[in-house]
């Protein structure tokens, strides 16, 4: 069975850093593009980063530019997304996606809350 988990989610205080696992069970992570998405109360769900199957390409949306790191640890079978300098604006539900032979695959996502 094909299966993303997501874990690493929790409340912040503005400025602070949370790392995000997305794990990867019934098939291998680095032959399919994987993406984080994250959907805020409200709002729709938008692509916050992604990274390439086998050449490990990264793209970031820009308003996480610099601030967000995404990652592939093949021997774990599990995709990162590093998360620094939180703003209360990416407090939103974190979720990790592959699209396999058509179908898009969904975790069930992580709380990620920014606030003092």
């Amino acid at each position: 069975q094909l299966q993303l988990v997501e874990s690493g989610g929790g409340l912040v205080q503005p400025g602070g850093s949370l790392r995000l696992s997305c794990a990867a069970s019934g098939f291998t992570l680095d032959y399919y593009t994987i993406g984080w998405f994250r959907q805020a109360p409200g709002k729709e769900r938008e692509g916050v980063s992604c990274i390439s199957s086998s050449s490990g390409t990264t793209n970031y949306a820009d308003s996480v530019k610099g601030r967000f790191t995404i990652s592939r640890d093949n021997a774990k079978n599990t995709v990162y997304l590093q998360m620094n300098s939180l703003k209360p604006e990416d407090t939103a539900v974190y979720y990790c996606n592959a699209v396999i032979r058509g179908y898009d695959y969904w975790g069930q996502g992580t709380q990620v809350t920014v606030s003092s």
